[in-house]
Formats: C-alpha cells, structure tokens, sequence
C-alpha cells in the first residue's frame, strides 16, 4: 500500500544539488503486439545513459546518475503480473530510492530534474479516495486505513472501564451506570480527537464506521460536522473476530457504493453542461479533440470503453482515424486504444480522470469533459 506518509515523503524530496530520476513504466502484461517489459525498461534507461557519461557535469552528479540506473535495473528487472504503473523516484547520492505502484496505466517516461516529478503519479491517485475505518464500542477502538483496496491498521485505543452495571442494585446501579456512561463519553471525545489528527495529517477523504449495531449509532452522536461530512457510511462487524479481510470487504462496499454516487453525480453535471452550452462535451471524437488541446479540466471515461485511433507523436493530436496530422502534417500512428491515449493525455495535463464504473448515461458516449475553455472547431470534419 502506498501511504500518505509515503506520498509527503516524495513530495519533500530535493536533490539538493544531485539530479532525481523519476520514471513512470506501465505494466501490462496481456497486451498482444506491445514491447516487452524489459525492452521498455532499457529503452527509457538508455535514454537518459548518455548524462551519466557528460563530463560537463560534475562527477558526483554522473556518479549519482550512474549509480541510480543500476539500481533501477536490477529493482525493476521481473514484470509485475498485474496491470498497472511502475514509478521509481531516485537519487542514490543521497540514498533516495522510492517505489510507487500505481493501479491505472499512465505515459511512459523518464524525467532527469532537481525534484520527482510527481505529477502523473498524484493525478492518478486522485482518482482513489484514502479511507479511515474505525471499529468502536464503549471502551475500545481500532483504526484502519483503506486505500487502493488494501487496509492496514494505525492503531488501537483501549479507555478505562468499570465492571458490568448488573453487579450493582438500586442506587449504587444508578451511579455505577452513570460513571459508565461519562467513561464511554470520555472514551468518544478521546476517539474523536485522535481522528481529527489522523484526518489533518494522515490525507483521509472518508470514514466509516463500524461495531455492532447497537453501539455504533452512540458514537455517531458524537461526531463533530467536520467529520460526520466525510462519514460515507457504517458497517455491522465483531471486534473480537473481525480479520484485516474482514475490514476490507465490508469498507469496499461502503466506498464503492459511494464511488457509483460520485460518478453518477458528475456524469449528470457534464451532460447538463452540454445542454446549456457551458464548457463541457460529451462523445470520443470532441473529447479526443479537447484533450489535443490540454483543454480537459475533468474527464469522465466509461470503464469498459475501448477504442482504436491514431497519435500525432509531434504535437499530441489524438483523433479515431486518420494518416495524416492536420496540424502538422506528420504521417499519425496507429494505437489499439486511443481512449487510453486519452486518459495518460489528461493527466499529464494536470487534469482529473474519472472511470465511470456504474451504468449512466454516459455509456452510449463512451466519454465526456468538463472544459477548461470553449472548443474552437476541429480542423478536420469528424462526421
């Protein structure tokens, strides 16, 4: 699991005078036709070998160079088997060296720079909200982190508790059952407390909440608007026999219920853009044209959409046919899916991309944008 520890450790990194190579590999090992794995790997490593041999840089700045290109080989020498992103932060004359698996493909790249260059990969987390579970009851709780469809726990938080009420009678019950009622809110407003440390620091979009029925709708009560605004819903669960699986499973369901929400709500704000003609479009063939023109500020993709098309490599037009550039005139390459062009496109221009999972509207179009300004026509008829 990538963390959010991990992910502001990244984004505090300096060379401090000595390069940082930063490299984004896709892993897709059932694609037919496409070069292999290692093949990429050298390639994008042969393209940055020649700094490392420039004696008008200093030497330490080669040795680092040199150093970091054969740690990358050897880290990253067997393919992953599932589909993804591959991405390297490194700079070995300060002993930097950071791993990122991301689970959407982005553009292949290398970037030699004097910081990461994260872009890519904060563009396609984006797209995955960090979720904190928390198990509670009136004395304990456990507190989890899920993300990315993995969970692990941060901590446990056990308060002060007095025997059961039953062993007390008439009055010494009324008393007992009032300290224990002021232990369990004293236990919440410590829960609570701690959940806003983990919210201000830890990166969390969401909570959820979980315990036994009638235990969790007590703790809820209590919950201040800034956290019951992110609580995206509770979950029925044994503290006692409840396994990390266990977790997972039942926050998946949470999140993803809340994910087909989210998606639903923004196909219908691109569409209605659409039909009041403010800066939005739907279909591949003017999506593809507003992402030639970095003028996608939010793309909504269906999930199962798959579309062959063709790339101008010089100035980035993607377009579903064609051989020849319309703005450049270059001869335009082939590509089995131009919608996956067209997700790296958004994201390396700093733009957000959303894979629209649940059934919308948006199927038959297969994509849509909100823009950051109003197309200017296409330069070539697309009917």
């Amino acid at each position: 699991m990538i963390t959010q520890e991990q992910v502001d450790r990244i984004l505090r990194l300096g060379g401090n005078g000595l390069p940082f190579v930063s490299l984004y590999l896709p892993v897709e090992p059932d694609r037919p036709g496409r070069r292999t794995y290692r093949a990429r790997l050298a390639s994008l490593l042969e393209g940055i070998r020649p700094l490392a041999e420039d004696r008008s840089l200093e030497h330490a700045v080669r040795i680092s160079l040199r150093d970091d290109i054969a740690k990358i080989e050897r880290r990253l020498g067997e393919e992953p088997q599932r589909p993804g992103t591959v991405v390297v932060f490194s700079c070995s004359g300060h002993g930097v060296y950071e791993e990122v698996w991301l689970p959407r493909a982005t553009h292949e790249r290398v970037v030699v720079d004097a910081d990461p260059y994260v872009r890519p990969m904060l563009a396609v987390l984006d797209e995955y909200d960090r979720t904190c579970a928390v198990v509670v009851d009136e004395v304990t709780a456990q507190v989890w982190e899920y993300h990315l469809d993995e969970v692990r726990e941060l901590e446990a938080i056990r308060d002060r508790t007095l025997r059961g009420p039953e062993h007390a009678a008439g009055l010494d019950e009324v008393r007992v059952r009032h300290r224990a009622d002021e232990l369990s809110k004293r236990h919440y407003r410590r829960l609570i407390g701690e959940l806003k440390r983990l919210f201000k620091e830890g990166g969390f979009d969401l909570l959820a909440i979980g315990g036994h029925p009638y235990q969790v709708p007590a703790f809820i009560e209590f919950l201040p608007r800034d956290l019951h605004d992110r609580l995206v819903g509770r979950f029925t669960v044994d503290r006692d026999t409840a396994t990390a699986a266990d977790i997972r499973d039942k926050v998946r369901v949470l999140v993803t219920d809340r994910a087909y929400q989210e998606q639903e709500r923004l196909v219908g704000e691109i569409l209605e853009a659409v039909a009041t003609k403010h800066h939005a479009t739907v279909g591949l063939d003017d999506t593809l044209w507003a992402a030639s023109l970095a003028a996608i500020r939010t793309l909504a993709v269906d999930a199962e959409a798959v579309a062959p098309g063709v790339v101008c490599d010089r100035d980035g037009l993607l377009a579903r046919t064609g051989e020849q550039c319309p703005l450049c005139q270059d001869a335009l390459r082939e590509v089995p899916d131009v919608i996956e062009e067209l997700v790296k496109t958004v994201i390396e221009d700093g733009g957000e991309v959303r894979h629209i999972e649940t059934e919308t509207d948006l199927h038959t179009h297969l994509t849509g944008a909100l823009l950051r300004f109003e197309l200017p026509p296409h330069p070539v008829d697309t009917e």
